[in-house]
């Protein structure tokens, strides 16, 4: 049995990873974090009907787990990374936006237990990133539209850009863009890489979404993944809960959990 814990548990992520660690038959949710909601119970909190309280800060945890899951935002994870890495914690994570700054400083620090960082944690979201890889080298052309609900911060997604940068290792020659006149400023999305450009979708309604558009002479090929609910994360979430264990040190994206 593996013991789990989620920082922002009262979130809308954090309650959903909540509900699908305690419905795991081989893992036990045991500690969750999140100031908003602190002295509540669980099922207060979240509607989820385990045992335990909810409290504010990591250093209120009385007994750490083995894992604990972070969806939250940028501060708040590198905070709760660091209390990972010094309490010997594995760290599973779905917060976006590290500098690689960040990433070379939790590849230091994660050397008593073990972090894994995905952009996303939806498996057909990591089968059209390794589909559009595959595809890269037989297209000239190719463009990233991301589309996400209207409470997400940052811009572009942590998929759009893990997405391009496969794509870009698997082909370093794009057709240039032809456009001459830009009667409105970024209208043709942002360079992200060099010959693909991206554009980012922020609307009411959505989840996450994303197609993959790429062209060469006389076709084109649509690679598109949508996550209509936040429970299509979770079967990711509890894999990586399940074999975080297996993977030492700093891990980025589900791919090696299966056999991408």
């Amino acid at each position: 049995m593996v013991t789990v814990g989620v920082f922002g548990a009262a979130g809308r992520m954090g309650a959903t990873v909540c509900a699908a660690v305690a419905e795991a038959p081989n893992l036990e949710l045991v500690a969750a974090v999140d100031p908003g909601a602190a002295g509540q119970s669980l099922v207060e909190a979240t509607g989820v009907d385990v045992d335990i309280e909810v409290v504010g800060m990591a250093e209120n945890i009385t007994d750490p787990p083995a894992v604990m899951v972070d969806f939250t935002h940028l501060e708040a994870a590198r905070y709760n990374l660091a209390w990972c890495a010094e309490n010997a914690v594995h760290a599973v994570v779905g917060t976006t936006g590290f500098t690689e700054t960040d990433l070379t400083g939790f590849l230091a620090d994660f050397d008593r237990s073990n972090c894994l960082i995905a952009p996303n944690f939806a498996i057909g979201a990591i089968l059209m990133m390794r589909f559009a890889e595959m595809a890269a080298p037989y297209f000239e052309t190719a463009e990233v539209i991301e589309y996400h609900h209207d409470a997400k911060l940052d811009a572009p997604s942590g998929t759009a850009m893990r997405t391009i940068e496969r794509m870009a290792a698997a082909n370093a020659s794009w057709a240039p863009d032809p456009t001459v006149t830009h009667t409105v400023p970024g209208a043709r999305g942002g360079e992200a890489a060099p010959g693909i450009r991206v554009h980012a979708v922020r609307m009411r309604g959505m989840v996450a979404h994303q197609e993959v558009l790429l062209g060469t002479t006389g076709q084109t090929l649509q690679i598109r993944h949508d996550s209509y609910d936040r429970t299509s994360f979770m079967p990711g979430v509890v894999l990586a809960c399940q074999r975080i264990a297996d993977l030492p040190g700093l891990t980025i994206g589900l791919d090696p959990l299966l056999g991408l």
